[in-house]
């Protein structure tokens, strides 16, 4: 069962240094995402999950919490304490939260 967070909660989390996964295409992800968010597209989750911090959460977060569902569930099936972002990246751009654009590197 996926363990969703609200943008009030991951929002807390952000601004505290949460580890964020965002798991849209490069394309969506060059266009805006919210800082500090590593790149990491759902069709590729199994690579990025080996460097994947032990003992901390992981938010993941894409356009709206369809993907970000899924990479929850493949996370937590692994071991992670992972956490979808319900409303994603359109509901934080929407809330008047900032957004980076360009690339970045994949998970550290």
């Amino acid at each position: 069962m996926t363990l969703e967070v609200d943008l009030e909660s991951f929002a807390a989390a952000w601004a505290d240094g949460a580890y964020v996964l965002d798991v849209r295409e490069p394309d969506e992800y060059r266009a805006g995402h919210v800082p500090g968010a590593l790149l990491a597209p759902l069709s590729g989750l199994a690579t990025a999950a080996p460097a994947l911090p032990e003992g901390r959460p992981v938010y993941v977060i894409c356009a709206s919490g369809n993907r970000s569902r899924r990479a929850a569930d493949q996370l937590a099936a692994i071991g992670a304490r992972a956490y979808s972002v319900a409303g994603g990246t359109r509901g934080w751009a929407r809330t008047g939260r900032p957004l980076a654009a360009g690339a970045a590197p994949g998970p550290a």
